[in-house]
């Protein structure tokens, strides 16, 4: 196992252009008008327990499920990414509302620590009774996360306080042991709050219990879902239907040590590989790694889009059979592709492979990151791959996970660029940063400068208090097919090993590295497994994966448009869009509509010379409607 550890959000700056947008718009924009749409939702207002108890705002669907189960879990990630955003700029009027939801939370917790509006509110005698749909154990696990986000902030333990008591209870409810139940959460979420929480006090029974929840999941004869259903049909409550047939759809078919194909809903999916690949450093356990390698494989070899996209299949949100990747019907939601992050990040640092941080990178630049608007207050749910002009961004959702996921991943977005061990530092991704670590028994200040993801043109400096003697691990990005490297202006002459170039030496005040990544444009190729995109071509420049959008191609539907496979593909720099940003033009063909006045005919339709334009995915859909696609035909 690695002996490297991440550096946390709130000991990385940054300072490069491009995530500082983000963020300055996270922090001014996009956490105050989440704030506004959760009120006006009615997720703030069922923290206060109103009486009497209104009629639900969303009705229980054909399944018997109504969001109200998880608006816990909605506040609590708001908190996350608004404790994230205040890392880098404190707001009193955002402190102020979160202490406010603290108060709310604090006066509806059970004097035995349970912590559930829905439940409290509405239910009372049914908590802890269907936790394979009810999202009891999720919501927590957000809300953990949320409260140890602000701790970490501010310093504020109120809310620590409130989740731990609650954290108590749940330990003691779930277990092996006599009166215990052995449930697990039919969405995993809180696996990974509890191993934050460890991290947070060293207290190993926190531990525990996510191992617990991890060890239990999927266990047959009995299966708990089977248990608790009976129970409730023996109570008559039995009022939700599960459309899903069996339990891959919450990774729950077969213990998960078991498990070698990735299927079911995404999301839920990765949450649990990413607490899995946890214990696995955190406890050792081989098997666990072994499991988490397996499965990363499936999903890498048959089941991830080109722009870090996961799951098919808008029926369950997930995945369907290898190879299953429609552009046009696409679902790729946000939150799987934030997942997907999370599970990369900790399965980088299993062994400090760089093939892990290639995925993060593709997933944050693309996949994840175009669920947010440009002006920070629009979303998308789904990510197509291709869209006839129908498709636009919503201002929210009745199911709003997405949008406090992709905030909250913009908001924390530093603390995936930095990684410590007692003699090391290794730098995973690179966009202006800078951090003061203990290094060697010295403290290091480390300042990287770049305008990435535009340039590959890259400056660190690292200040020792002291000269000192540790590795330097540099990652050089599965994309980049050459690359150059110096220290003080001398030449390094080195080749990556598992995607990292090491620098041993001994450091001193005022030394320099600059590393050269040459950024040319690219054609990508699908496997001819994935037939939706054979005869068809991606583009991609650096960490970044391009589409064309009707906007800068005029003549209509962009799907009309076809690129010579000899054409060159040439990178402009465009200030005129977005702040700055690089495009790429192309000679195309143009497929001519307007003498074709059938539906078939026997005659091709005219084509003629033209030119496209594409601009980077995470950006479409930000100047209104219009046709966009990202495998382009090829003439």
């Amino acid at each position: 196992m690695s002996q490297y550890h991440p550096v946390r959000f709130v000991d990385v700056r940054l300072e490069g252009s491009f995530w500082k947008e983000r963020l300055d718009t996270v922090l001014a924009t996009t956490i105050l008008s989440q704030h506004r749409r959760l009120d006006e939702s009615g997720a703030l207002e069922q923290l206060k327990l109103p009486k009497p108890v209104p009629p639900l705002r969303h009705p229980r669907g054909a399944n018997g499920v109504t969001v109200h189960v998880f608006w816990d879990s909605d506040v609590g990630k708001w908190i996350e990414a608004a404790s994230y955003a205040l890392s880098h700029r404190r707001d009193a009027v955002i402190e102020a509302r979160i202490e406010a939801i603290i108060d709310d939370f604090e006066r509806a917790q059970e004097p035995d620590g349970y912590l559930n509006s829905f439940y409290t509110e509405r239910e009372p005698e049914n908590r802890w009774t269907n936790l394979r749909d009810n999202h009891e154990l999720y919501n927590a696990g957000h809300m953990l996360e949320g409260a140890i986000a602000y701790y970490e902030t501010t310093g504020r333990r109120r809310w620590l306080d409130i989740m731990e008591r609650f954290i108590a209870l749940i330990a003691k409810t779930f277990g092996t042991g006599p009166g215990q139940k052995r449930g697990y959460c039919g969405h995993p979420e809180i696996e990974l709050a509890l191993v934050k929480l460890y991290h947070l006090t060293g207290e190993r029974k926190h531990l525990e219990l996510a191992s617990y929840f991890v060890d239990e999941h999927g266990r047959q004869d009995p299966h708990y879902y089977d248990v608790e259903l009976e129970e409730r049909r023996r109570r008559g409550i039995d009022n939700q239907l599960y459309a899903h047939g069996d339990y891959k759809y919450n990774q729950a078919h077969m213990p998960l040590r078991e498990q070698t194909k990735v299927v079911g809903h995404a999301v839920r999916a990765m949450y649990m590989y990413a607490a899995m690949a946890d214990l696995a450093v955190e406890n050792g356990d081989a098997a666990l790694k072994a499991a988490c390698e397996t499965l990363w494989d499936d999903v890498m070899i048959t089941k991830m889009y080109v722009t870090g996209g996961l799951g098919p299949s808008a029926h369950n949100e997930g995945f369907t059979y290898d190879y299953d990747l429609p552009n046009q019907t696409a679902y790729a939601e946000t939150c799987a592709s934030v997942a997907l992050i999370l599970w990369a990040q900790r399965m980088l640092h299993l062994d400090l492979d760089g093939k892990y941080a290639d995925v993060l990178e593709t997933a944050l630049y693309n996949g994840a990151l175009s669920g947010l608007s440009r002006d920070g207050e629009h979303y998308f749910y789904a990510n197509p791959l291709e869209s006839n002009g129908s498709a636009k961004r919503w201002e929210w959702h009745p199911c709003p996970c997405c949008t406090m996921n992709v905030s909250r991943l913009v908001a924390s977005v530093g603390g995936y660029f930095l990684s410590t061990a007692p003699d090391g530092l290794a730098i995973h991704l690179y966009g202006g940063i800078s951090a003061s670590r203990e290094i060697a028994g010295t403290t290091v200040a480390i300042r990287e400068q770049s305008n990435y993801p535009w340039s590959g043109d890259i400056r660190i400096s690292l200040d020792p208090e002291a000269p000192t003697a540790f590795d330097l691990k540099l990652r050089i990005p599965g994309w980049a097919k050459s690359f150059s490297l110096s220290v003080n202006g001398v030449p390094v002459e080195t080749q990556p090993v598992n995607g990292y170039v090491t620098v041993h030496r001994t450091w001193s005040k005022g030394d320099s590295i600059a590393l050269d990544l040459p950024m040319p444009a690219e054609r990508v190729y699908a496997n001819p497994g994935v037939i939706m995109d054979i005869g068809r071509v991606a583009l991609q420049r650096g960490p970044l994966v391009y589409c064309l959008e009707e906007a800068d191609n005029a003549g209509g539907a962009v799907q009309r448009l076809k690129l010579p496979r000899d054409a060159e593909l040439e990178a402009v720099r465009r200030a005129d869009l977005f702040d700055g940003i690089v495009t790429l033009t192309a000679p195309a063909r143009a497929i001519e509509p307007q003498d074709f006045n059938a539906l078939y005919r026997t005659a091709p339709p005219r084509e003629r010379p033209s030119s496209l334009t594409a601009l980077p995915y995470y950006l479409w859909a930000n100047r209104g409607q219009g046709s966009m696609v990202v495998w382009i035909p090829e003439a």
